[in-house]
């Protein structure tokens, strides 16, 4: 686990840099690998339509290309997630979010949300698969179910939130998640998370990635927080 007093260079080497919008425009995008690359972020993350621009946009770069499947609601077919994973990564897509079918969850159909969940792990090859729980429509006994499901399934991280729901990460959640998946899964806290004290309490707590859309706010902040360092020119 990350130290809290760790640099802001391995700070942002956690943080999944987020546009997801619907209006995302071509120059956002370039914006968005731009400050990711000047700061280091993990990857950028954004809509499956965005990741060939990425590729371009990234060249001779580091920061991973994520991008989110059946999003944001989870409700598509096994079959459409499958493909849509695939087209993904010819793409060049190098990790995996995908939405967990929270409706079959909710209706005691494990066998079909594990099914769901197998067939991105099959497609994406051995790339990273994130699996959104949508914590924020769960109970808690729905949480650890969906925790139990996601890490029998295969999947490397179980991510809280899509950002588009009724709330976003908390630490209470993230506890939760922990104490179900053991020491080793990652989590990924997600939605919500605008400073560099959210940032330290969800790491406090078990997360070993962040997805936000502020990553260069909260950069900022924790270079500021680092003695007055200078953060990267953009």
């Amino acid at each position: 686990m990350i130290s809290l007093v760790e640099s802001p260079e391995k700070i942002a080497k956690i943080i999944d840099h987020t546009n997801l919008k619907a209006d995302t425009r071509v120059k956002d995008i370039k914006k968005l690998c731009i400050d990711a690359k000047n700061y280091g972020f993990a990857s950028v993350c954004v809509n499956p339509a965005n990741v060939e621009l990425c590729t371009e946009f990234l060249k001779e770069s580091d920061v991973n290309i994520c991008t989110v499947i059946s999003f944001p609601l989870g409700a598509n077919t096994s079959k459409i997630k499958f493909f849509e994973t695939k087209d993904a990564l010819q793409h060049g897509a190098d990790e995996i979010d995908m939405v967990m079918n929270i409706g079959a969850l909710k209706s005691g159909l494990n066998d079909t949300v594990k099914t769901d969940i197998e067939g991105v792990v099959t497609a994406a090859e051995g790339k990273i698969v994130k699996v959104i729980i949508e914590t924020a429509l769960l109970t808690k006994e729905e949480k650890i179910l969906a925790c139990e499901i996601v890490k029998d399934a295969g999947a490397d991280f179980v991510k809280t939130s899509t950002g588009f729901g009724h709330s976003g990460a908390t630490v209470e959640d993230i506890v939760l998640i922990r104490k179900t998946v053991g020491p080793q899964m990652g989590i990924k806290a997600s939605g919500g998370i605008r400073s560099i004290k959210t940032v330290f309490d969800m790491v406090k707590a078990g997360a070993t990635r962040i997805g936000t859309s502020s990553g260069v706010k909260i950069m900022e902040e924790l270079f500021k927080l680092n003695h007055g360092m200078e953060p990267p020119k953009r």
